[in-house]
């Protein structure tokens, strides 16, 4: 367990590999912690310096009364960059976590190299539900949504054939800090990124489940087709959460990505 104190708030992360490694940092989704991308690792190439972190409110980070801005979760991505001496990284973020690499990779292009961008968008949603998302949990904790956001995280397949390990996910889930979660929930809300991802130059991958509830397919790939030169992948039986799902897949998108980039 790694712990350090970053913007004022306790930071848990985790690295692994060679120090002189090519470094890949990953950055979660909302409601998971970085356990979301455990079955996803060996599927990667070998020597890779990487990085996995729990962002504010999430895991055993700590959660702040909010509210969080997107700014917020940048700018702890950056201070965890900067602690470990972190420069040109490809960064992998899933969900608000490809929220994160976007803002990251526009406002410390010293800090990412490259960007693989899964199950996510320059924009999710809107105000209205996200504040009714909120509103819900408010009133009756995560519990009061589990089954809908499952729905959407996952395949038809993996709710039929893997029980136990929808257990798991639902406990992850339904532990995330109350207001760790609502942070994170009005971050997205108020968060537009299009007009800067559009700038964007650096390698992008971007994929999506074919079956992702929460960033469909259409979705992702308007965001993708922002960044000039970028690939776009839909793994079919996948929700959003392809990394936990399909990781054999996930990971060969990625190292092929790497390889066809000379990224490590």
């Amino acid at each position: 367990m790694h712990i350090t104190t970053l913007n004022d708030i306790k930071v848990h992360y985790n690295v692994q590999g060679p120090q002189n490694g090519f470094p890949v940092v990953f950055a979660n989704s909302l409601g998971t912690d970085f356990r979301v991308w455990d079955a996803l690792l060996p599927y990667l190439p070998d020597g890779l310096r990487v990085i996995r972190y729990d962002k504010r409110g999430h895991g055993l980070t700590d959660a702040p009364d909010g509210p969080y801005f997107m700014g917020d979760l940048v700018q702890d991505a950056a201070a965890l960059m900067d602690y470990l001496g972190v420069k040109s990284a490809l960064f992998i973020g899933l969900s608000i976590g490809g929220m994160i690499a976007q803002g990251l990779a526009a406002e410390r292009p010293d800090l990412v190299c490259a960007m693989v961008l899964t199950d996510t968008a320059a924009k999710i949603g809107n105000e209205q539900i996200w504040a009714e998302r909120v509103d819900a949990v408010r009133e009756g904790g995560i519990a009061s949504l589990e089954e809908s956001i499952l729905q959407r995280w996952f395949s038809k397949g993996f709710h039929a054939d893997r029980q136990n390990q929808l257990a798991g996910w639902r406990n992850m889930l339904c532990r995330t800090p109350i207001e760790g979660y609502i942070g994170c929930s009005q971050a997205i809300a108020e968060t537009d990124l299009y007009t800067s991802t559009a700038r964007l130059t650096l390698p992008t991958l971007a994929i999506v489940g074919s079956e992702d509830g929460s960033t469909p397919p259409d979705m992702v790939r308007e965001t993708a087709d922002l960044i000039a030169g970028s690939q776009f992948n839909v793994i079919r039986k996948a929700g959003h959460l392809p990394c936990v799902e399909q990781p054999a897949e996930t990971g060969a998108l990625i190292s092929a990505f790497m390889k066809d980039n000379n990224l490590g």
